[in-house]
């Protein structure tokens, strides 16, 4: 996988499309750090990328929750207490509850 500076994709944007098809992904950095994910699609694959994409997306918050609520002692609460704590928002929304 290459790797290519912010700097390098505006000095060079012209060799970057062009070698773009051959590499399949570049990873685009800023101060030496991955800041993107520069893809090859086509027309044909374009639906099916962005399913993808979105859909690694998606892991990657899930896996962000669930190692918040591991760090914040969340992972514990039982049943019990989460049904209680929906209740306790709802009679806050609808006092006619």
């Amino acid at each position: 996988m290459k790797f290519l500076s912010i700097r390098d994709l505006r000095g060079k944007s012209a060799q970057v499309w062009k070698d773009l098809p051959n590499e399949r992904e570049m990873i685009i950095t800023s101060n030496g750090r991955p800041v993107a994910i520069l893809a090859a699609i086509n027309e044909t694959n374009l639906e099916e990328s962005l399913k993808a994409f979105r859909q690694a997306r998606a892991v990657e918050a899930v896996a962000s929750l669930q190692r918040r609520s591991v760090d914040q002692g969340t992972d514990r609460i039982t049943m019990d207490e989460i049904d209680a704590e929906i209740q306790s928002v709802r009679e806050k929304r609808d006092p006619l509850r």
